[in-house]
Order: C-alpha cells, then sequence, then structure tokens
C-alpha cells in the first residue's frame, strides 16, 4: 500500500522518538537484568542520538528488579512492599543503564512521574520544560512511573500508557512499544496467526483480538499497548509494537523496514487536541460519565455544539463541578472528554431537561451546558 509505505520512510525521518521497553524485555523470568538485551537497546538508542535525534526511554523493570534484588520468590501485593521492591530497584535499574550509556558517552537524567504530575496542569508544564531542556541538551531521559509513591489514585496503570502521554507531552514524532511479540497478530487458519503489519485504525474486531495480562513481572498486555498506540496515532504520532528481543529490532523500525505493527494516518482532530484540550482529553483520569443520545452525538461530532442538558440521558459517577468526565453514546463509544460545569448531583437533576427549566429545578443558572465546546475535547465518532 502506498499510504503505508509514504507512512514508513516518514519515521524514518523522525527526530524525536519516545522508545517504550517491558520489563519482559528487560527481565528475566528470574528477576535479574538481561544485561546483553539491555546492552543491545542502548546500542540502539545511542546510535539515534548521535545521529542527533531526541531519544527518550521509558522504561519497565525497576519492581522486578527489586524483588530480585531483595530475594522475593513472587512479586508482593501490598503496596508497601511494591514501594519498598521499586526503590531498591530504581536505584540498581538506573545504575545499569548509566554505566550502558556511558560506554557511548551519552548522558542520562531520571524522570519519575505519577499520574498527579500530569494532570496537574502546573505540573503538567514543568515536567515538559524539564525533559525538553534535557533533550535540548543531548540528555537522553529515562522515564518511569514514580512506584515509590504511586497508589490506584494517581497511577498510570502500567508504562504503554505513560509512553503515550510522554510522547504527547514531548511532540513526538514517533511512539515505538517494544514487547515480547512481534506485533498485533490476527488468527489465520489451521491455528496460526499472522502480524498485522499496518492499521489506520483500531476496530472492535482487533481489540476482542488483544485482551491479554501481563506477566508477574509485568502491568500491561497486547490491550493496553494498543490502546496507548491508538492515543499517540489519534495526535497523528505515528506508533510501532515491535519485538525487543529481535536484535537490531529499533534500526530496521527506523529504517522504514517492514516489521511489527505500525498503527498512524491522518490524525482526527488533531489541530484541535492542543495544548488545554490536549490535557483535557489524555492528561486527566475522568471521574465520571455523562451518557448521552444520539442526537447530543451527533451536535457534538458534526456541529461543534456544547453538550446541553436535554441530551443526557444518564449521569455515572460522583463529581464536584469542574471535574473531567468522559461523554459517552447510547452504544458505549466514548466520544469526547470535558469539564463538567455542574456537579453530578446538580447534573442528573437536570439531565434530559430544557435549558430553561434550570433555573427551576436547581434555584439557580450558573451555566446553561453542561459541558461548554470550549472545556471539550472530541476523541472519535460513536
Amino acid at each position: 500500500m502506498k499510504e503505508v509505505t509514504t507512512l514508513r520512510t516518514q519515521i524514518s525521518h523522525a527526530r524525536r522518538i519516545v522508545v517504550k521497553v517491558g520489563s519482559r524485555v528487560l527481565i528475566q523470568r528470574t528477576g535479574r537484568p538481561d544485561l546483553p538485551r539491555m546492552r543491545a537497546l542502548v546500542d540502539d538508542l545511542a546510535d539515534l542520538r548521535q545521529e542527533g535525534r531526541d531519544v527518550v526511554l521509558v522504561s519497565s523493570g525497576a519492581i522486578g528488579v527489586g524483588i530480585e534484588a531483595l530475594g522475593m520468590r513472587t512479586r508482593p501485593t501490598r503496596v508497601p512492599d511494591l514501594q519498598m521492591a521499586a526503590a531498591v530497584g530504581q536505584f540498581r535499574l538506573m545504575g545499569k543503564y548509566g554505566a550502558l550509556f556511558a560506554r557511548h558517552r551519552c548522558t542520562v537524567g531520571q524522570i519519575l512521574l505519577t499520574h498527579d504530575d500530569l494532570r496537574n496542569r502546573t505540573r503538567h508544564l514543568n515536567a515538559r520544560n524539564t525533559m525538553m531542556n534535557l533533550l535540548r541538551n543531548g540528555i537522553i531521559p529515562i522515564v518511569n512511573e514514580n512506584d515509590v509513591v504511586a497508589t490506584d489514585e494517581i497511577k498510570f496503570g502500567d508504562n504503554d500508557q505513560l509512553a503515550s502521554l510522554v510522547a504527547m507531552l514531548i511532540d513526538a514524532d514517533l511512539l515505538i512499544l517494544l514487547s515480547t511479540v512481534d506485533g498485533v497478530r490476527k488468527p489465520i487458519k489451521g491455528g496460526r496467526t499472522r502480524r498485522i503489519s499496518y492499521m489506520a485504525s483500531v476496530t472492535r474486531d482487533i481489540e476482542q483480538l488483544v485482551h491479554g495480562k501481563g506477566s508477574m513481572f509485568s502491568t500491561g498486555g497486547m490491550a493496553s499497548k494498543l490502546e496507548s498506540a491508538r492515543q499517540a496515532a489519534g495526535l497523528g504520532v505515528p506508533a510501532v509494537i515491535a519485538n525487543g528481543r529481535k536484535s537490531g529490532i529499533i534500526t530496521q523500525i527506523m529504517a522504514g523496514r517492514d516489521v511489527g505493527t505500525l498503527l498512524g494516518g491522518a490524525a482526527t482532530g488533531a489541530e484541535e487536541k492542543r495544548g488545554r484540550k490536549r490535557w483535557i482529553a489524555f492528561f486527566n483520569k475522568p471521574e465520571g460519565t455523562l451518557v448521552v443520545d444520539d442526537g447530543a452525538c451527533d451536535a457534538l461530532l458534526k456541529k461543534g455544539r456544547s453538550l446541553l442538558p436535554i441530551g443526557v440521558r444518564k449521569v455515572e459517577g460522583t463529581f464536584e463541578a469542574g471535574a473531567v468526565v468522559n461523554i459517552r453514546s447510547m452504544d458505549g463509544a466514548i466520544i469526547a472528554r470535558g469539564l463538567s460545569e455542574f456537579s453530578s448531583q446538580d447534573a442528573r437533576q437536570i439531565a434530559g431537561r430544557k435549558t430553561s427549566e434550570i433555573k427551576t429545578i436547581l434555584g439557580r443558572v450558573d451555566d446553561d451546558e453542561i459541558v461548554h465546546r470550549d472545556q471539550m475535547s472530541l476523541l472519535g465518532h460513536a
């Protein structure tokens, strides 16, 4: 396909690249770091840096390394034990990276983030400014979730999601997600599977193929990687899911070779999802959901309107005014995300009612819209 060939050629010219490497690539079954694999990865990344490209490494593996160092036989389930393993493992993992990159005279810097750092607008901008300054000075940022302090409320969930957000944060040209498989695979005759070379978008049929969980030392899976790639591609950042245990895989990707699964193409509404709207869409954990009817979907997606109370059929969750909420169609598709002008309690009272009735119902009129168009980012079609 001409479109695929063109896109893979564009990849070879990418100047700013985010590479995420999973625990199963870096860590042996025992929990010990796989030093030959780490060395090969660093060699490839150092080559990119020496070519004058900006490189960001999002690395898993800290908890796995800590588990091995502490003599634990299995991954702990208690949060304090996981945090302890992360504290021990992160130090050891960065020591390995520092020594390996030093062989190439490359300087690295450590950045530990929680979701709370990126959803807070001020800290979000501070994180971006720090990372951009590192890149301007030829330093390779090594990013990981700050598992030492992270709890469920502030966790990204896995480093695939973190990598996607980092790619958006720094306006990357390419996102590479490395795992232990050669891409997304679909079944063919005889019980076999075949790698999907390219996807212009993620269909529901594809999503059903990839729902799987990670191993003892990782929390991600192919479904997580696909969702992260989809988010990045939606903003015009091509993403490649590939086998990080295959020798020279990054070099092959950057050469435009047909390896892994490439997800990308024209961004949907990318020009809209800049600055504040991008922050609303991707860097916040929604606190609730507004389920809307077909008429409201049409008004939001095709006419660029705000969400009025009359179009809301159901309010899910508990949230205050100003919270980020999902806007979902009746068939379950999340079509937008935005800041609610009303609390969940007030939204339930005015859902399905005309704007002119708000004052009678609530005794006041703070806003006519439940979510104003200027505080909303569209995510796709229902």
